[in-house]
């Protein structure tokens, strides 16, 4: 490496010494037997909570917790259930029991119904879906019975750091999933944050107005959405949507690449930087919305400076 280039230095921690034997260990640190001092089992970062000791470290698997709004991936079919990468350890399970039937309809799930289960989820498609339950194995079990959750489509999937550690990742916050109102014409487009890391960019999928009215109850509001919720066809999306939604995409793109955490405030700020951005500069129109170039650092001091 040349001398002039920079160097990169991580907070690697082989032992704790400076910590006299009272302190406790926490996640991510062991003692021997025949030493008392703490010692890291990964390189991270050092957390002191009044005398117990644990370290953050840099890059680790999503541990899963009941609660978690995730995205995943469909990866396998079995006979009554569906296996789901959700970036941690052990692959997560979806049964079928643990899903809406279209139409709404609530019953027992048949052998019919196991046969039918392709036509469901199957392999390759993106979900959205929340935590119920860990298995002893510590896998996690999935369920999809609520209108906001579902298989996605008409977005960009994207891939970052999750909760299980390291900077510039998704955090637990109080709202995950969130629908902004772009600016050049894009229109509605939401934004899902899974806690495992798995990011979801799409077209807002609102009901019309004429649709709307002619929701009038809580019960034909979920049949009329859940007939078509496993449809794997993608709507058309007209350009200054696709502008925006690759806009955002590149936006969380920054702020990982910036070590800071996505979260609903940190993404509306760069977005809304980047738009500032793309206004006091010249050139052509397909450029401005470009982050690359150093073009991203901007639009992230300019959000950091803005939450100051």
């Amino acid at each position: 490496m040349d001398e002039a280039s920079p160097r990169l230095h991580f907070p690697i921690l082989s032992h704790l010494a400076n910590f006299p034997p009272p302190h406790s260990r926490g996640h991510g640190t062991y003692t021997s037997p025949h030493d008392p001092t703490i010692h890291a089992t990964v390189a991270g970062t050092l957390l002191k909570t009044n005398k117990l000791l644990s370290v953050l470290p840099l890059r680790a698997r999503y541990t899963p917790e009941i609660g978690d709004l995730i995205v995943g991936r469909i990866v396998e079919v079995q006979t009554k259930r569906w296996r789901v990468d959700v970036a941690s350890p052990l692959l997560a399970h979806l049964p079928l029991s643990a899903i809406n039937l279209p139409g709404g309809i609530l019953r027992k799930r048949t052998s019919t119904d196991e046969l039918a289960i392709r036509s469901f989820f199957c392999e390759g498609d993106l979900l959205v879906a929340e935590v119920q339950n860990l298995y002893g194995d510590g896998a996690a079990g999935l369920h999809t019975r609520s209108l906001k959750y579902g298989k996605l489509r008409n977005g960009v999937f994207l891939s970052v750091a999750g909760m299980g550690g390291g900077r510039g990742g998704v955090v637990r916050s109080r709202r995950q999933v969130w629908t902004v109102s772009t600016g050049n014409g894009g229109g509605e487009v939401d934004v899902v944050l899974g806690v495992n890391g798995y990011i979801w960019i799409c077209a807002h999928s609102g009901a019309s107005g004429k649709e709307a009215e002619k929701q009038v109850s809580i019960t034909k509001m979920e049949e009329s959405v859940s007939s078509s919720v496993y449809s794997s066809r993608n709507d058309y999306i007209k350009a200054e949507t696709r502008r925006e939604i690759a806009r955002l995409a590149g936006c969380v793109r920054s702020l990982v690449e910036g070590g800071v955490r996505v979260d609903e405030e940190m993404v509306m700020r760069a977005y809304e930087a980047s738009l500032d951005l793309e206004m006091r500069e010249d050139g052509d129109d397909d450029e401005k919305g470009y982050l690359g170039d150093g073009r991203g650092t901007r639009v992230v001091q300019t959000a950091l400076a803005a939450r100051a």
